[in-house]
């Protein structure tokens, strides 16, 4: 089977069907559907349901929320495809989705991620998302979020791929490993893509393979609420203190510093100030917890690229900043 397709849903009645016909209609039809249900309350579980008994159908039923990363690690380890696909339960894919994202994996077997053109649900012609990076200042964002999708036609390397909407080869995820469920929600994909750039894989981007996206339907946080600032402080902390090797994190030590210090002023002002703050003593817990991968001299020129891309990153921070400051799109 070429592709497993993985959809986590929590209370997606309003869009779950939608998002779920959208894969059943693929020209790539070499897939099976795996829909994992993390203790929905309203009519979506229902939803998912409905659909029992269908040809390479498969729902998993979990009595609470478990998180993203465990959620989407259970659709993994029944995986039957060569790929597999990870899809927002508030996202709709082109009939093309599936297959120019195969497409593009099998160009290089180096390819680990493939990252969608998310385009915002309201307003197509502005980009969600096209590949994610992260700056030196230790910020993870959305590249092209709210710019014109017009933008974002060239296929390039990019830091990571979205967990929204983005294929993985699964013989590498069986190398490297899956999600870390110390991520509970958020980072968890960033994670996962600078693991892969640590091991020497590639994460690439591909504008052709297109979905529209609710974003923060599932959440409820289109850009922040306390669910969502606890845990992005916790694997704000979580991310970089894993992924960098310690020469990294001295030598970052003072940007990283003064991005937690704007992170912390920005979310007092938005009125989270305590939830970010609470984020950060759970990191305090998990810090112990976390599987931080050995340093390895062969991998030196992998951790210099993610040096120079997290400088990069933080020029296209600064240049985006200014982008929406001024409203340009």
């Amino acid at each position: 089977m070429k592709a497993t397709v993985i959809i986590p849903n929590l209370n997606g009645a309003g869009w779950l069907r939608d998002s779920i016909e959208s894969i059943w209609a693929q020209t790539e039809q070499d897939f099976e559907l795996i829909v994992v249900d993390n203790g929905s309350r309203d009519e979506s579980l229902e939803i998912a349901r409905s659909y029992r008994g269908r040809d390479r159908y498969t729902l998993i039923e979990n009595a609470e929320n478990t998180g993203f990363s465990h959620a989407v690690n259970q659709g993994i380890a029944i995986a039957r495809g060569e790929y597999v696909a990870l899809f927002n339960n508030d996202a709709f894919a082109e009939p093309d989705w599936l297959a120019q994202l195969i497409q593009t994996a099998e160009a290089d077997p180096r390819i680990f991620a493939v990252s969608s053109l998310m385009l915002r649900y309201f307003e197509p012609e502005l980009a969600d998302d096209a590949g994610d990076y992260v700056t030196l200042l230790g910020f993870a964002c959305k590249r092209g979020d709210g710019l014109k999708a017009s933008r974002y036609q060239k296929p390039c390397r990019v830091f990571s791929a979205c967990g929204g909407a983005a294929l993985y080869r699964k013989s590498i995820l069986d190398k490297i490993g899956v999600f870390d469920e110390l991520f509970f929600a958020y980072y968890e994909d960033v994670d996962l893509s600078w693991r892969a750039n640590n091991f020497g894989y590639q994460n690439v981007y591909c504008p052709t393979a297109k979905c529209r996206h609710i974003c923060g339907a599932t959440t409820g946080a289109v850009r922040y609420n306390p669910f969502k600032s606890i845990q992005s402080g916790r694997n704000s902390i979580l991310l970089p203190y894993k992924n960098m090797p310690a020469a990294m994190l001295v030598v970052n030590f003072l940007p990283l510093a003064l991005g937690y210090l704007l992170k912390v002023v920005m979310f007092r002002l938005r009125g989270f100030g305590g939830d970010y703050a609470k984020g950060f003593a759970e990191a305090k817990v998990a810090l112990p917890k976390v599987h931080k991968p050995k340093f390895h001299w062969r991998n030196l020129p992998n951790y210099l690229w993610c040096e120079g891309s997290m400088i990069a990153g933080l020029l296209r921070y600064i240049v985006y900043r200014v982008q929406r400051a001024l409203k340009i799109t």
